[in-house]
């Protein structure tokens, strides 16, 4: 039986302080018994010599410290899963907010969960097919992998996020695949995007999705991404699933961390964010993969804004060491009304080699993509030097290379939000684009796929 204290000592803000407990260990959960016999929830941040310091997860306001009383339930936070999740919506701490029955779930799991022994891990190769040409083409996302997107303040990774959990799938296999959505600190307004874009295109029947608001409390931010990595582990090592996870945003994730940190009067780090957050980050993205011994993956697409569009702010700066590449959208693309505007010379897939070629996509997958990246950088430095010198400082070829980068965005990387591409789609328009050059300046391709495939343009 859980003892019960009535030794609050001190509120402040999302934290209290209970003394002279016995037994409690650190993230231990507890429950706060008003007065009224209301019961919020809490759980152990800190242990020192019988007092312990619990966070809320919800507001503190109503706590009468010599009235309240406190249990703890001598359990780390869990989360009930179960197969019939899949089409269903819940709150960042896993409860039901699409209007449907609790959830009967088949066992409990630790949201805490634990990262995979490296010696355990299989190699990500295979290829997923996320109907954008500016991934599939260039940036391949491999099943297993970690790919973050690395967007700016007020760029529509939101419709990018939508759009990926709805066409991402595993090309010519009939194992079944999920994906895994989960919301941190949006807004309304995007929480009722994401529910109304699963709902119209169907994307919600394979879908479990985790939506935390802006207004709940910062605690349970922070819990959100473990609830939702908890139910891709039980879909993925359990049922044999391949889960695709995405996660928007992680800078509020990380701004959570660092206003707890903030109020427990911690030593802060860099721009005020606590020193442990890199511990937090990979606590989350190493959780993603491929096991030894089981069919079923977790492959991962983080969203993170990043303050100031600074590359080097510590979230996206930590957030690059841990995980294999990152997608970045340019806000300068996006003024060009190119949709979606990634950038595709910064961005990177490091495990794009292993998911393309022969029997995966096509066997002129990586030749083109050389060609067109090497097409794509010289067009724009003929663009630079245009507005520099003018057009008459270019010469023939350069103009030509210039209309490439030009036609580049326009066919290939701007495609919408609604337009779901296949990787046969995607290469034959490359193949298209690269017919504006002559078939001498396409020297990163192989001379039989150039017979095959290569034809002049026609604008």
């Amino acid at each position: 039986m859980a003892r019960e204290y009535k030794t609050i000592q001190e509120v402040a803000g999302p934290l209290m302080l209970v003394r002279g407990v016995e037994g409690v260990t650190y993230n231990e959960l507890g429950e706060i018994e008003l007065a009224d016999g209301t019961r919020r929830r809490c759980k152990v941040l800190e242990i020192d010599e019988g007092n312990a310091l619990v966070q809320l997860f919800e507001v503190s306001t109503g706590i009468n410290m010599s009235s309240s009383k406190v249990r703890f339930l001598g359990r780390c936070m869990e989360l009930g899963v179960s197969e019939d999740m899949l089409g269903r919506m819940f709150d960042g701490l896993g409860r039901p907010i699409d209007g449907g029955p609790e959830i009967l779930p088949e066992k409990r799991m630790d949201i805490n969960g634990l990262p995979m022994n490296p010696a355990a891990r299989s190699y990500p190769e295979e290829f997923i097919e996320t109907g954008i040409s500016a991934i599939d083409g260039l940036n391949t996302l491999v099943r297993g992998q970690k790919l973050p997107i690395f967007s700016c303040s007020g760029l529509p990774h939101a419709n990018l996020a939508a759009q990926i959990a709805r066409q991402a799938k595993v090309r010519g296999s009939n194992e079944p695949f999920a994906v895994v959505f989960a919301a941190m600190g949006i807004t309304f307004e995007e929480a009722d995007f994401f529910m109304r874009s699963f709902n119209e295109t169907g994307a919600i029947d394979r879908a479990v999705l985790f939506l935390n608001l802006a207004n709940d409390p910062a605690v349970e931010r922070i819990s959100t991404p473990k609830i939702a990595l908890t139910a891709a582990e039980y879909l993925a090592f359990e049922k044999d699933m391949h889960v695709l996870v995405i996660l928007t945003d992680i800078t509020n994730f990380a701004d959570s961390l660092r206003e707890i940190s903030a109020a427990r009067k911690e030593v802060p780090g860099r721009r005020g964010y606590p020193g442990y957050m890199y511990t937090e980050l990979a606590s989350i993205y190493e959780r993603a993969g491929r096991q030894k011994g089981h069919k079923g993956s977790i492959t991962m697409m983080p969203i993170l804004t990043m303050p100031e569009d600074d590359k080097t702010h510590p979230i996206p700066d930590l957030t690059g060491y841990i995980t294999e590449g990152q997608i970045i959208l340019s806000r300068e693309l996006y003024r060009k009304s190119i949709a979606p505007p990634i950038d595709v010379l910064p961005s990177l897939s490091r495990l794009k080699d292993k998911g393309i070629g022969k029997g995966k996509t096509r066997e002129d997958h990586a030749d083109t993509m050389n060609q067109l990246f090497s097409a794509y950088a010289r067009g724009k430095d003929a663009k630079e030097l245009s507005v520099v010198l003018g057009d008459a400082a270019l010469t023939d070829m350069d103009r030509l290379y210039a209309k490439f980068a030009d036609e580049f965005e326009k066919q290939y990387v701007s495609q919408g939000y609604d337009t779901d591409r296949s990787i046969e789609e995607t290469l034959d328009i490359g193949w298209k684009l690269l017919g504006i050059l002559p078939k001498s300046e396409l020297r990163r391709i192989k001379d039989e796929y150039l017979d095959k495939y290569y034809r002049p343009y026609e604008g």
